[in-house]
Formats: structure tokens, sequence, C-alpha cells
């Protein structure tokens, strides 16, 4: 791949992606060039208020446009696997929303293209760039929290209100948000989920996919670790504020997430709680977007800020990384991260656990090319503590299981 030192952006879908323009605005080593939307009248409101004259209301025209050289994708899930492909055929490096497609099948469709193409792809997850995540790792990686003993996290959600294919849709078929921290933190690989689905969602949703569970949660065990996680999804029929969250359970230091919004993280010491304030980490970004970490800058431009953006509680500052993150993979400064195998080990974790909660639990293992051969991040052993700065196989199952 022969980096592009500054690289022209094309954003697809203008809902949630709008999100970005700003930030690709503001970028000092990027250009944002063009906007897709095939919604003529949405087009032209976004591009006259930001200013873009390039605009496109079909996505082939944009990928004919050879100054394109990202194509960031920001559209309905269902069509993430045909859109990713045809941007890296067309020559394109490709950022997209979660998930990396809703079946093994897409998600090896855009391995093979990428691999074939040699053109970056990075899946765009927002937990792996919040400041939760960020700082957790930090602690984790600097020693502060000990041996990794279990991770938990959850993404409990109401889709009231979002367009009718969310209907009825399998927890963990968009479960990427509460997957990827779990595995992120130590760069771990799920190696196979074992899922229990529960409850039942409206009626009237059941038959679009065939699921009835208004909760999955499933076990993902990891390649070459001792450690599990446990993660729970539920969109539908579930009361409870919305929550994207982790916990992370150390041999020195745990870290758990607030149980209500403005209660505050806590962090323990042994059985010793306190509250702690997680500090931004702007500093890690160009100066014109390091203010776009702080929730609420994306509606200084208008009412743009899309509902995910809104309900998540601005993705934890996470915009500008990703953006930023991007940008220094096509550059050549960086490897992007979920690269297309890492992508295709997240979401292909929670679509083996759907698997699994369909078979009663069974346990099914991701197929062979989710995996690497690298080893799991750093591994900190129970004699590498430092002070922290804050401190005062089964049978083969659909989905591509194996023994």
């Amino acid at each position: 791949m022969k980096p592009v030192a500054q690289p022209k952006v094309g954003i697809v879908g203008l809902e949630f992606g709008a999100e970005f323009i700003p930030i690709y605005q503001a970028h000092p080593q990027a250009e944002m060039y063009a906007i897709c939307q095939r919604t003529a009248a949405r087009l032209h409101q976004v591009g006259d208020q930001f200013g873009v004259p390039v605009r496109y209301d079909r996505y082939e025209d944009l990928l004919r446009d050879p100054a394109v050289d990202i194509v960031h994708i920001n559209t309905p899930l269902q069509h993430h696997a045909d859109h990713v492909v045809a941007a890296l055929e067309a020559g394109k490096h490709v950022g997209c929303t979660i998930p990396m497609a809703t079946s093994l099948e897409d998600c090896w469709r855009i391995v093979q293209a990428q691999q074939r193409t040699g053109l970056v792809y990075m899946m765009m997850e927002t937990v792996l760039y919040s400041r939760e995540f960020l700082f957790v790792q930090q602690e984790y990686q600097a020693g502060h929290l000990g041996r990794l003993q279990f991770i938990r996290s959850s993404h409990v959600q109401d889709m009231t209100g979002w367009p009718a294919y969310w209907d009825g849709m399998p927890p963990m078929y968009n479960a990427t948000h509460a997957i990827s921290p779990a595995l992120g933190l130590a760069h771990d690989q799920a190696l196979y989920a074992q899922c229990a689905g529960s409850g039942r969602i409206f009626e009237r949703m059941v038959e679009a996919y065939d699921s009835p569970f208004a909760t999955e949660s499933t076990t993902l065990g990891f390649k070459d670790s001792d450690v599990k996680a446990e993660v729970t999804r539920s969109l539908w029929a579930v009361a409870r504020e919305y929550r994207e969250s982790f916990d992370v359970y150390g041999s020195i230091r745990s870290f758990e997430w607030e149980q209500v919004r403005g209660e505050g993280h806590v962090m323990y010491l042994g059985e010793q709680p306190e509250h702690i304030t997680v500090p931004d980490f702007a500093y890690r970004l160009p100066k014109p977007i390091q203010h776009f970490t702080r929730a609420g800058v994306y509606t200084d431009q208008g009412d743009t800020a899309h509902r995910s953006f809104v309900q998540g509680g601005g993705h934890g500052g996470s915009h500008p990384h990703l953006a930023h993150a991007l940008i220094q993979a096509v550059r050549g400064e960086a490897e992007p991260y979920p690269n297309a195998v890492e992508a295709a080990n997240i979401t292909g974790a929670g679509i083996c656990s759907h698997q699994s909660a369909l078979h009663d639990g069974q346990r099914v293992y991701l197929p062979a090319w989710t995996l690497t051969d690298r080893p799991s991040g750093a591994r900190i052993e129970l004699d590498q503590e430092l002070e922290p700065p804050w401190a005062g196989t089964a049978d083969v199952l659909p989905g591509g299981a194996a023994t």
C-alpha cells in the first residue's frame, strides 16, 4: 500500500456520518472532500450547512471519483459488506461504522477484499477510542491493575424510534460496543462463545429474524488466555437507562462503570473503593481537533447530532480519535485498529453468540480466519504493580463452529 500524505475523505451516509464532517475539515492532514446521501434534500442540507461542495446522491458515482482516497461509510448495517467491498475494489481505503457485517459470510468477504487489495480497512468502533477505555487500558498496561482476571461488559438500549430494519434484530448482531472493550483491553481474540438467550421481545418482531430473545448474555473464551468475559446486550423490552459499560477486574485494582449516569466510575484497590474522574485524552490528537473530544461540540454546527451520539452520551469523545487513527493508517503511520481480521473476530463473536443462544447455550467456536498468530497483549504479572497517577471443542454449529 502506498501511503497518502493528505488523503481526501468522502463520507457516505449523513445521519451519524455528519458528526465527522467538522473533524475532517479541521484535521491538518486530511481534506473533507465529498459527501454522499441518496436523499437529495438531506444531501444538500448537510452540504450547505458544512460547506462541502462535492456531493453525490449515488454511491457508485462517489467511488468513480479518482480524487477520493478514503470512503468513510455510515450506511445501515445490512449494507456494510456490499459497500465496503465495493469501495476496496474501487481502490479506496475504508473506515466503516459498526458492526462489520451481520453474517460471517459477509465478514469473510471483507477480509478477502482487504487482503486482495492491500488497502486499509478499519472498523470505526467508538468504545475502543473512548476516554474510559483509553484510561483503563493505560492503567492495565502500566501494571496498576495487576493480573487481568475477568471482564464484564454490557450494552442496554431502547431502539424505539429507530429505523424499522432494527425491529427484532438479535441483540448480539450489534454487540461490538460491548464485545470490543473485552477483547481490546489486552488485544485478546475471541476463541469461542457460549450464550444464553433470555426473555422475549414484542411478538410482532419475532419473525423478522426468527429470534425471540429480549436479552442475550454470552461468555467469551479468549485465545491463549485463561481470562473470560461476560457480555450482555439488549435492544427491546428491557427497562433500563441507556448503558454502554465495561467492568475490569484485576488482581490488584478493578474498575467498575458507574451504575447510574453521573454517579461516577469506581476504582477499587483491594476492597477499598474510590470514585474517580476519568481524564480526557485529547492531548494524543492534533491540536486543531482536540476540542472534539467533548460531548456536544457537534451541535455547534447546527442540529445534526445523530441519536446514537446523543443516546450514547457522546461516545466517550471517541470520534476525533477514530478519524485520526484512520488518517494515520492511510498515511502509513500506524496500523488500523481494528483491522479486517480483528473486526471479524469482534463482530463474529456476536454472531456466534447468537448461534449459541439458538442452540441452548452450546459452545460455538469462531472460524480460524478470524484469528491471527500474533500473541495477545502484554500480560501483567502480580509483581508488576506501579503507582497509578490518580491514586490519593463441540459439534459444528451454524456460524462456523468447530471442535
